[in-house]
């Protein structure tokens, strides 16, 4: 049988398990994993194992020390790839804001709503559902294939990087193959080469021992909020440059074929400005919408007086300022660290830094050996012509294996560009979670020279 008739039949499989799909679906996303709390934990983990087992691959729960990493393995003739995604949540936030219960997935207007059912169930059990059929269908995998789930990507993955390096320090895998965040905003599918890395902080700075009353001593008690504000401001100028030294060094820029594959992006700039509501895109203003996305960032993402949110006429004894910094490829977390340090003790050495979570940054060239196999398993499996895009605009620990394992690393993510993924009302189109299982296959059919 041709990789094509077996595609074809896995277009009816799916067609004749929709419901089950669905249903399996829903029930993973009814289950909570919150890996910042560990609402759910380890109930999921065991759930998870079993998910992998009912999808045809020999489970395996793998402790670290924080959530487990889960395991599937299964034999195959082809090259050895490994498909990434990560079963651990983010918290629903207020619960008010969302117009069905987090973990009651319910289908509306042709979506499932639920925490998780883009980022990241939907996703992963598609590429699951994509390894059953054409078990089901042929008997055997196209390619030897591991499935590994973490349990830790929302939190930043603290124990992947050991758990990989120890799993696989034998017996790597050739490639790996994530899905994860949404399709290019237009609705086209996409071959993702890279992701940004991420590197997050938080700034404090304190005044006096108390709140104090603005009129009686204002001007006499110094104003931590002033300080906070003229020390960001020393970080970033108006046009949108980091002024912060070092930040930025090791940056690669982009090659010809990376550039080549941004210019050929469609972008509808207006469409998004009023998606958003704003007038103008963050600067600077020199480098275009897609360019944007494969560039470094300094985002402040909060400020505080810690305040409760009271708004006195006070003269305020804290100020707070939570940020982070995007990376992208040549960039190093440790780096970055050491320029904010260098840069806050410089402007002003009593502000407090302190570093939460970090994520490397990945880039594969365009030139990889396996490029044109997945493009083509995509192109066959989703029937469109994916766009290919050098980096996605967040962070997954991708370079854990593109970097630690020296592997090339391919995206295919499987959600609608609204998913909502970390906010209220995350939700992905049941039709693109029925489609992604025959573009999963479709990708492992190429890879094993099917297609």
């Amino acid at each position: 049988m041709s990789g094509t008739d077996v595609l074809a039949q896995v277009g009816e499989w799916v067609a004749a398990h929709r419901e089950e799909c669905v249903t399996e679906w829903a029930g993973w996303v009814r289950q909570p994993s919150i890996s910042s709390d560990g609402t759910g934990f380890p109930e999921a983990t065991a759930y998870g194992a079993e998910l992998v087992r009912r999808c045809g691959l020999t489970p395996q729960i793998v402790p670290t020390e924080g959530h487990p990493l889960i395991l599937g393995t299964s034999t195959g003739q082809g090259p050895h790839v490994l498909i990434y995604g990560h079963y651990d949540v983010q918290p629903p936030g207020p619960l008010t804001d969302w117009d069905s219960p987090p973990f009651e997935p319910t289908i509306r207007d042709g979506r499932m709503y639920g925490r998780g059912t883009g980022d990241n169930k939907g996703q992963h059990v598609a590429q699951l559902f994509g390894l059953r059929a054409l078990n089901e269908i042929t008997g055997s995998l196209p390619c030897r294939t591991t499935v590994l789930l973490d349990g830790e990507e929302e939190i930043g993955s603290p124990s992947l990087a050991a758990a990989v390096t120890t799993y696989f320090a034998a017996d790597k895998p050739d490639l790996a193959i994530w899905s994860d965040g949404p399709v290019h905003e237009s609705g086209r599918s996409t071959v993702v080469l890279g992701v940004r890395g991420i590197v997050t902080f938080q700034i404090r700075l304190t005044g006096a021992v108390a709140p104090l009353h603005s009129g009686n001593w204002g001007g006499i008690a110094p104003n931590p909020a002033w300080r906070l504000i003229h020390l960001l401001a020393s970080m970033r100028s108006p046009d949108g440059t980091v002024l912060i030294e070092g930040a930025h060094d090791g940056v690669a820029p982009l090659g010809h074929a990376e550039r080549a594959a941004l210019d050929a992006l469609p972008a509808d700039a207006d469409a998004v400005l009023k998606e958003l509501g704003v007038t103008a895109f963050e600067p600077p203003a020199t480098i275009g919408y897609h360019e944007k996305l494969s560039s470094p960032t300094f985002s402040i993402n909060s400020l505080t007086c810690e305040d409760a949110g009271e708004h006195r006429t006070i003269i305020p004894n804290a100020a707070v300022a939570k940020c982070d910094i995007r990376m992208v490829g040549g960039q190093r977390a440790a780096n970055v660290m050491d320029a904010i340090r260098r840069h806050v003790a410089r402007h002003d050495p009593a502000a407090e830094v302190t570093f939460g979570g970090a994520m490397e940054p990945q880039r594969t060239p365009v030139d990889s050996p396996y490029t044109e196999a997945v493009l083509r398993g995509a192109r066959a499996g989703l029937g469109e012509e994916p766009l290919l895009i050098p980096a996605l605009g967040g962070s997954l620990p991708i370079a854990e294996f593109g970097d630690t394992l020296g592997v090339p690393c391919y995206g295919i993510p499987l959600a609608n560009a609204d998913e909502r993924n970390h906010a209220p009302n995350e939700n992905m189109e049941v039709d693109r979670f029925l489609r992604g299982i025959r573009g999963a296959a479709g990708v492992l059919l190429a890879l094993g020279g099917e297609l």
